[in-house]
This record gives C-alpha cells, structure tokens and sequence, in this order.
C-alpha cells in the first residue's frame, strides 16, 4: 500500500512545476533587474539614490498586502494574477521616459506582483505537499530561482540588450514572464487533498489532529517570530545590498569599459546563482537531518563572512569577483530556502501562510531599504574607489546580527498536539 502510494505521488510534479514557475516570476525579474541600473543612470540621467528608491518604496507601501490576501486565496491563482503584474511593470519599465516618479509607480506594481507569485504561494505549495522530504522539495523549488537567476542577465538581459537596446530587452523579458500561466493553470495543485493523496504520499493516519491555525496576534507575542524576522530581515537585507550594488561596485573599483563591465556582472551573477542551486541542494538535504537551526546559523554566518571579499576585486585581481561569487552564492540560496522551513517548524504548517504573509513582507523592508541606505553612505563618502567600504562594513554586521537571532531560536515557538497513530496497510 504505501508503496503504491509513493509510485503515484503528485507532489514531485508539483516541485517540478514550482521549479519554473518560482524561476521564471522571480529568478529573472529580481536578479535581472540591476543590470539595467547603469543604463538608467546614462540614459535619464538619475542619481543611484533615486534608481534604488524604487523598490523599498514600492515595499513599504505594499506592505498590507501580505496580511491581508496571501492567506485568503489559492496560492496557485495568486501566481497567475502576480505573474501578469510583474509583466506589466515589466513593460512599463520598457517604455517609460526619464519621469522618476513613473519610474517608481511601476515599481509599486512589480512589488505587488512578486508578493502574489513569488516566494509566499510558492512555499505554502511544498509545505503542504511534503511534510519529511520538505527540505528537499523546497531546495528543489528554489533551484529555479537560481537557474533562472543565472541565466537572467547573461544570456537574457546582455543579448536582448544588445540585440534590441535594454528598454526593448525590459519589454521582451515581461513577456517571457507569462510563460508562468500555462504551468500553475494546468500542473500546480494547492493541496494533496485535491488529488485525493497526503502529504509525502504517506499512508493517511488516524486520530490524528490537525494542527490549528495561530492567529496574528498569538504571531506577534511570540518571541520565536520576532527572532525569526529580525535575523532574516538582516541577512535577507544583507544580501539584497550585495544583489542591488555589485554593478556599481565593479565600475567603482575600475572595471569602467562598458562591455567589460557588463560581462563581468553578468558572469558573476551566474557564478552566484550557479553556486547558489549546490547552496539549496546541500542545506536541503541537511536541513532534512539535522537541526534547521544550525543549519541556517551557518548558513547565515557563510554570507556574513564573504561580503569583505566584495571589495578585493579589481582588474589587477579580477580571479577575487569569482571567489566572492562562488561562496556568496552557496550562502545566498541556502538563506533565502531555509527561512519558510523554520517558519513551518516552528509555528506549524497551517500557520506558515500568515507567518510568512508578515515575515517576508519585513525581509523585503531589508532587501530593499538596505541597498538604499547603502546609495546613500557611497554618495556621502564621494566617488573614490573605495567609497563603497564604509557602507559594506554595515551590511556585514547586519548580517552577523542576523546569525546571532536565529542562533537564540528555540527548538519550537508552540507546542503540537497529541502523538499520531498511522494506519498500518
């Protein structure tokens, strides 16, 4: 019987199907955008400051969206409504003239967007599909982001732009987003129940409770939650300085040539999201067998330690923006993968969606107001190559502020229900 039951179980298809849609609405959109931040800055004109600013505006103001759809609706809908927003913001970037402030209106769409078909749905579709495989199945998941993150710039963004001219390439790139429809439309299913099966294609148990749903307010009294969100939103935020400034960073510490400078970004963003698919494989599998607290500790601490490495690139050593990528990368996509399977863990599947529908809209604050503030200290400091140093320092030690917070989680924010008895075949 359970043997049977594993032969037949859906829910591997629906990692498969979640390993394309979760690259395509997310690992081309986010990673792909920064390319165009220099093209931005030639073309209208405008200051760093300003390019960043439309992100973490866009995330503040869309921070009750969260809360308020992400555990009301079907995941796999939500998917299709936030593909088709990213794509029009998408579009409108493509089209835009040099208005800042149209600028940062499409930015407002695209964040609404990614709340609806990124990581949230995402998540609450493997969850509530595996249960013991849940690490693994997620790894598998978030694989997409960094394959599709890999090639978004390099062999996406670079020869659409070059083909085309980038405001072409940004138009060309919405409408490769779409190919998400067909896949959530017809392969993606919410829940095992509606394939008549159960979590991991087990045997279905008896006496067996599920677990309640906790409120928001039970949410934010606990001291596990705001943990939880503290540390993710350093390390999150950490790395989205890193993902937004990198650009800049090489042009600042001479890679000056146009082309040059693009290729290098491009090379060393798919070395990072490369890297980043061994970082999801290998945490997967050991968040699977070991404590997830360790394991995102480590994790947490491993993209802490690379950031200095950032500023040892130059063309005289350009062999330091692969070590860099390599080790970043491997931390980045463990980071990303493990804060929903400690949400789960510690406050229990059935509450994943809300915790999640707080907690990420936070780390989003970080990975978008950080870069920001990032923009700010380098234009304070002035335009000299090392103008990036005081700022990276900063990020570094919120990055180890986030190692610290995970590392006093304790092993469960609630406690479960009674023991189960599983149905012998």
């Amino acid at each position: 019987m359970e043997k049977s039951l594993s032969k037949s179980f859906y829910g591997w298809w629906i990692s498969i199907a979640a390993f394309f849609t979760f690259g395509l609405a997310v690992g081309i959109p986010y990673y792909g955008m920064p390319f165009y931040y220099d093209y931005y800055e030639k073309a209208f004109g405008w200051a760093r400051p300003d390019i960043t600013l439309g992100f973490p505006l866009a995330a503040t103001l869309t921070l009750w969206v969260g809360p308020v759809f992400m555990h009301r609706f079907s995941p796999r809908k939500l998917m299709i409504v936030g593909t088709g927003l990213t794509a029009l913001s998408f579009i409108g970037f493509g089209t835009m003239g040099g208005n800042i402030y149209v600028y940062w209106a499409y930015w407002l769409l695209y964040m609404v967007g990614y709340l609806f078909s990124g990581p949230i749905p995402h998540q609450v579709i493997i969850s509530q599909w595996f249960k013991k495989s849940r690490g693994k199945a997620m790894a598998a998941t978030y694989l997409g982001v960094g394959i599709f993150g890999a090639i978004s710039a390099k062999f996406i963004a670079k020869p659409l732009v070059t083909a085309f001219g980038f405001q072409n390439a940004l138009i060309i790139t919405g409408l490769i987003l779409l190919l998400v429809w067909p896949i959530a439309g017809f392969i993606m299913r919410d829940k095992p129940s509606e394939m008549g099966q159960t979590p991991d294609g087990e045997p279905i148990a008896i006496n067996e409770k599920p677990e309640p749903p906790r409120g928001f307010a039970e949410l934010l009294k606990s001291r596990s939650f705001w943990l939880l969100m503290v540390g993710s939103l350093c390390s999150i935020g950490s790395i989205g300085s890193i993902n937004q400034h990198m650009k800049f960073v090489f042009k600042e510490q001479g890679f000056t040539n146009q082309a040059t400078l693009d290729a290098l970004f491009a090379d060393a963003l798919f070395c990072i999201m490369i890297s980043s698919t061994a970082g999801r494989i290998v945490m997967g599998i050991l968040a699977d067998k070991f404590s997830k607290k360790w394991v995102m500790v480590a994790t947490y601490l491993l993209v802490a330690s690379t950031i200095p490495l950032l500023l040892l690139a130059t063309p005289e050593n350009p062999t330091y923006v692969y070590v860099f990528a390599i080790l970043f990368g491997f931390g980045m996509g463990a980071d990303y993968m493990l804060i929903p399977l400690m949400a789960a863990e510690q406050f229990g599947v059935n509450t994943l969606a809300r915790a999640m529908a707080i907690i990420l809209p936070a780390d989003t604050i970080g990975q978008t107001w950080f870069p920001y503030l990032v923009a700010q200290i380098r234009q304070g400091q002035g335009s000299a190559n090392t103008s990036y140093g005081p700022a990276l320092n900063i990020v570094f030690l919120l990055a180890f502020v986030g190692a610290v917070a995970i590392l006093l989680l304790p092993k469960h924010a609630f406690t479960n229900a009674a023991p189960v008895h599983v149905q012998k075949s």
